[in-house]
């Protein structure tokens, strides 16, 4: 069954952000695969697609979209997504200590889900957090930071729990249920000219506070 069928003021709306070109159209995929993964968790052969139709382009190249970017699944995640950052100061930092510790905790493998739903794992590239590596990302939310082993296990025992504690690190932009990245103070990010601002300190996340870092 097509996604986009009933949702054709989305996709006016999406494709009305770019030129009516062929290559304008093409800048509309990402937008669609993040409304398709927003809803689904994922995004299908099929929804690729349904895409790449769309588009005016190939699934192929839909896929080689998806395969730059780790923000985007081609398999079911968990309520949980965990993704720890791989790159070379978080590893210095211990991040692969870190994986270990998770992957023997759940007891699962990239790409798979925990039994009960709850949790999925994956290797990231950068997340732009080195100077409070290892870092993890959940979800598309903010970052934990300095995540030592026993830091790791609170942490998953406050998710079992449902009782995600909140990240030291909100996201500084971030895509809004409309489909528009916003700052952290929901202040538009990129768009017509009229709608945009200049910044000011309370637009930006707050500095985070020294933390003492325990084994």
């Amino acid at each position: 069954m097509s996604y986009f069928a009933d949702k054709q003021d989305l996709v006016a709306d999406i494709f009305s952000r770019y030129p009516s070109s062929p290559q304008g159209k093409r800048s509309a995929l990402m937008p669609l695969l993040r409304e398709v993964q927003d809803a689904e968790g994922y995004v299908t052969k099929d929804r690729m697609h349904e895409i790449a139709a769309l588009c005016g382009t190939t699934a192929t190249e839909v896929r080689s979209v998806m395969s730059f970017y780790s923000t985007y699944h081609t398999l079911p995640t968990g309520k949980y997504h965990l993704q720890v950052c791989s790159t070379l100061m978080c590893a210095l930092a211990g991040s692969d200590d870190l994986w270990d510790e998770l992957v023997s905790q759940l007891d699962v493998q990239a790409g798979e889900v925990t039994p009960d739903g709850r949790f999925s794992l994956q290797k990231v590239e950068c997340l732009g957090s080195c100077g409070t590596a290892p870092v993890v990302q959940i979800n598309d939310e903010g970052f934990y930071e300095n995540v030592t082993p026993t830091r790791c296990k609170h942490l998953l025992t406050a998710l079992r729990a449902d009782n995600k504690p909140l990240p030291d690190n909100k996201i500084p932009v971030m895509v809004n249920s409309a489909g528009l990245q916003v700052l952290y103070s929901g202040q538009a990010a990129g768009g017509p000219h009229e709608f945009l601002s200049p910044l000011s300190d309370t637009d930006l996340p707050p500095k985070p506070e020294a933390k003492e870092v325990k084994p």
